[in-house]
C-alpha cells in the first residue's frame, strides 16, 4: 500500500515539475487539477513530506540599468566620488578597471564601510584614551592635527606641502614619529582614501603588470614595508603603510622630491597579529605570515617589477622584521639603488650624533676610538649602529679587532659572549670573549665596564632604570656620559630625557628617538635632549644617490653623511649640548648631506649625469645644482593636453 502511494506521488511530482517548466498551470495537468502542492520523498525518514510549490515570479524588465557605465579607470576612478566604491570593489572590477594594487587586498562590504563611518561618527578617532596618551606620547590634539593635515593633503597637495615646508619642525612629529605609530595601529579604522600601492601574496605572477596601474611613469623614490616590525609596535600587517606614507612626506619636505614622483608601498604576506586578522575592518590578508622561500619569491617579484618600470628610482626598505631586514638589504643592494633606513640610516644618524657629542665636549673626531660603548639591542637596527660606529673607530686608526673590543652588546638574554650558542653571524664579531660574563645584566655590565656611551635600540621600554643611569653617571668622571635612548615610539624608549638629566644632574648628553620636552633641573637651568631622527640623514642619502645616478649606495657614501652632519651644528647649539643641527634648516642640511654622498660617489667613480659635471667643478657647483633640483610648493600655470600627447 505504501509503495503504491509513493509511486503515485512520485509520478504526480514529475508531472508538476514538467508543467511548471513549460509555464503551464497545475490545473492543466491531468491528475493534478486543484492541487497546490508538490510531493517528494524525504530519504531521511520513512514517510512522505509535503513542501510548498516555489512561486516563480513573472519576468518584468527593470527600470534601472543593472550596470553603470564609467569612462574612467585606475586612480581617476578612485577620485570620482560618484563611482568610487573604496575598498568594496570586487576582484573582477579591480582587474578590468585597472585598480589592482591601488586598493587593500581584502575588500569590505558597503555595510562594513557604513559601520566604520558610524563608529567614527559617534566616537571620533582623535579622542585618544588617557592611558594610551601616557604610553605612546600621542595626544588627542596631535591626532586631530594629523587628521586635519590628511584632509588637506587629499584635496590640495601643493597647499599641504606649503604649510609643511613652512612649519616643518612643528609638523614633523605629526606626520611622522611619534604620531605615525598611533596612525599605523589604527590605520584600518582611519582608512578613507587609498594612497600608494598594495602588493600581496595573492598577486604572484601579476606584479609586473600591476605596477602599470600606477599613473606616474617617472617615480623617483619608493619606500616599501611588509608591516612586520612597525617602529617598536610589532606586526601591524598592511596597517604599516602609514610608515612609507609619512616617510615620503619627509622626502618631499626635506629633500625636495616632487610629491607626484614618490610611491609608498606595502607588501602583504599575511600577519601574525591575530587581533588584526579577526578584526572585520582589517583589509589585509587574514592569515599568518608567509615565510621561507615563498616569502623571498614574493619580495623578489616586487623588486623586479618596480625596478623594471622605474629603474632609476631609489628603493628604501622600511620596518622589516629582524630576520628579513638585513638579508633583504644584502640581497638587493649590489643590484639596485637600495638602502634600509632602519639599518643604514639609523646607523649613520647614531654615528653622526656621537661625533656631535664629541664636539659638544670639545673633543676631536679621533676621540671616538677611545670610547667604551654598551648597546642594548642586537637586532638589525642595533647591530647596524654598532657596525657603523666600529667602522668609524677603524677610520680613526683602530684595527677591526681593537675597534670591536670597545663594544658590549646585550639582548633579552643579557650580555652576548662567545659562550652563547647560535649567535647570529652579524653579532659574532662583537660577542665578548669572556664566557663567565655570559648573560650578565645591564646594570652589572655598566658597573663593571664603566662605558662612556650607552645606546638603546631594543624597543622594549624603560630598560635604562634609575640604577643603570646612576651607574653610568658615576662611571664617567672624566667626561660627560653619552646616553642615546633611540627606540621609537615614545612608549618604547629606554628612558625619557627627564630621567637621564635628573639622575645625572644634567651632565648627560642625551639624544632620543622621539622628540622630548625641555627639562628644568633643580637649580632652575633648562636642558634639552637632541632628537636622533633619521630625517637628518635619509633625505640626503636618497637625493644625492638619485641625482648622482650612482646605481648603488655604498658604505663609503653612508660614512660621508655621518661625518658631514656634525659639521653643521652651530656654536650656540653646541653650547646647549645639542648633537645635531637645527631642524629648521632641514633643506640646507639635506643639500650638505647630498653633496657629501655625491663627493663619496665621485671618489668611487660612481657619479653619472649632470651631477658628475658639477662634481668636477667643485662643492659649490654641486650644492647649487642639488638645491635647484628641489621641489618647491607653489602654484604653476596649468595647460590642458589631450591624452596621449607628451605622455
Amino acid at each position: 500500500m505504501l509503495l503504491n502511494v509513493l509511486g503515485r506521488r512520485a509520478r504526480e511530482g514529475e508531472q508538476a515539475l514538467f508543467a511548471l517548466s513549460c509555464g503551464l498551470p497545475l490545473a492543466a495537468t491531468p491528475g493534478l487539477a486543484g492541487r497546490s502542492r508538490l510531493f517528494h520523498i524525504n530519504s531521511n525518514i520513512a514517510g512522505v513530506q509535503e513542501d510548498k510549490v516555489p512561486v516563480i515570479q513573472p519576468y518584468a524588465p527593470s527600470i534601472k540599468s543593472p550596470a553603470y557605465v564609467v569612462r574612467k579607470t585606475g586612480v581617476d576612478l578612485l577620485h570620482d566620488a560618484w563611482c568610487n566604491k573604496g575598498s568594496a570593489f570586487p576582484k573582477a572590477e579591480r582587474d578590468r578597471l585597472g585598480l589592482r594594487g591601488l586598493l587593500p587586498p581584502r575588500g569590505l562590504t558597503l555595510e562594513l564601510q557604513a559601520s566604520r563611518f558610524m563608529d567614527d561618527y559617534h566616537h571620533p578617532r582623535e579622542l585618544i584614551p588617557p592611558e594610551d596618551v601616557k604610553l605612546g606620547g600621542v595626544t588627542s590634539e596631535m591626532a586631530r592635527r594629523w587628521k586635519l593635515l590628511q584632509e588637506l593633503q587629499d584635496r590640495n597637495e601643493t597647499l599641504f606641502y606649503k604649510v609643511l615646508f613652512d612649519h616643518f619642525v612643528e609638523m614633523a612629529p605629526i606626520i611622522y614619529t611619534p604620531t605615525v605609530g598611533w596612525v599605523c595601529v589604527n590605520y584600518h579604522k582611519l582608512y578613507r582614501r587609498p594612497r600608494g600601492m598594495y602588493f600581496s601574496a595573492e598577486d604572484r605572477g601579476d606584479m609586473a603588470a600591476m605596477v602599470y596601474n600606477w599613473p606616474q611613469a617617472d617615480v623617483q623614490a619608493i619606500v616599501v614595508t611588509d608591516g612586520s616590525r612597525i617602529l617598536g609596535l610589532g606586526d601591524l600587517g598592511i596597517n604599516g603603510l602609514g610608515i612609507p606614507i609619512g616617510k615620503l612626506d619627509l622626502y618631499c619636505a626635506a629633500a625636495g622630491f616632487s610629491p607626484s614622483k614618490v610611491l609608498p608601498v606595502v607588501i602583504d604576506v599575511g600577519t601574525n597579529n591575530e587581533q588584526l586578522r579577526n578584526d572585520p575592518l582589517y583589509m589585509g590578508l587574514p592569515y599568518p605570515r608567509i615565510t621561507g622561500a615563498d616569502y623571498y619569491a614574493i619580495i623578489d617579484e616586487f623588486v623586479a617589477a618596480a625596478m623594471s618600470r622605474w629603474p632609476n628610482a631609489v628603493l628604501q626598505f622600511e620596518d622589516f622584521s629582524i630576520d628579513h631586514a638585513k638579508p633583504l638589504l644584502e640581497r638587493y643592494r649590489t643590484h639596485h639603488l637600495v638602502f634600509n633606513d632602519d639599518i643604514q640610516g639609523t646607523a649613520a644618524t647614531a654615528l653622526a650624533g656621537l661625533y656631535g657629542a664629541l664636539r659638544v665636549m670639545g673633543l676631536p673626531p679621533s676621540a671616538l676610538a677611545e670610547q667604551r660603548v654598551v648597546c642594548v639591542g642586537a637586532g638589525s637596527a642595533g647591530m647596524g649602529v654598532v657596525k657603523m660606529i666600529c667602522a668609524g673607530m677603524q677610520k680613526q686608526g683602530l684595527s677591526p679587532e681593537k675597534a670591536a673590543g670597545n663594544f658590549w652588546v646585550l639582548d633579552v638574554g643579557g650580555l652576548i659572549t662567545s659562550a652563547r650558542p647560535d649567535v647570529p653571524d652579524y653579532v659574532k664579531p662583537f660577542a665578548r670573549y669572556s664566557p663567565r660574563h655570559e648573560g650578565e645584566s645591564l646594570l652589572d655590565v655598566v658597573k663593571r665596564v664603566k662605558p662612556t656611551i650607552l645606546l638603546g635600540l631594543a624597543g622594549a621600554g624603560r630598560l635604562f632604570t634609575e640604577e643603570v643611569l646612576q651607574a653610568m653617571n658615576e662611571g664617567c668622571p672624566q667626561q660627560r656620559p653619552i646616553i642615546f635612548p633611540m627606540s621609537n615610539p615614545t612608549s618604547k624608549m629606554e628612558c625619557t630625557a627627564e630621567d637621564a638629566f635628573r639622575v645625572t644632574q644634567g651632565r648627560a648628553i642625551v639624544a632620543s628617538g622621539s622628540p622630548q620636552a625641555p627639562v628644568t633641573l633643580p637649580d632652575g637651568a633648562t636642558v634639552r635632549a637632541s632628537q636622533a631622527n633619521n630625517m637628518y640623514i635619509f633625505p640626503g642619502i636618497a637625493l644625492g644617490a638619485f641625482l648622482g645616478q650612482t646605481r648603488i649606495i655604498t658604505d663609503r657614501m653612508l660614512m660621508a653623511t655621518a661625518e658631514e652632519l656634525p659639521k653643521l651644528i652651530a656654536a650656540e647649539e653646541l653650547a646647549k649640548g645639542q648633537v645635531y643641527p637645527r631642524l629648521e634648516d632641514i633643506r640646507e642640511i639635506t643639500v650638505s648631506v647630498a653633496t657629501a654622498v655625491a663627493n663619496a660617489a665621485g671618489d668611487e667613480g660612481r657619479l653619472r649625469g649632470r651631477l658628475r659635471e658639477k662634481w668636477a667643478q667643485g662643492d659649490e657647483a654641486m650644492r647649487s645644482y642639488i638645491a635647484s633640483s628641489m621641489f618647491l610648493p607653489q602654484y604653476s600655470p596649468l595647460v590642458h593636453l589631450q591624452r596621449g600627447i607628451d605622455e
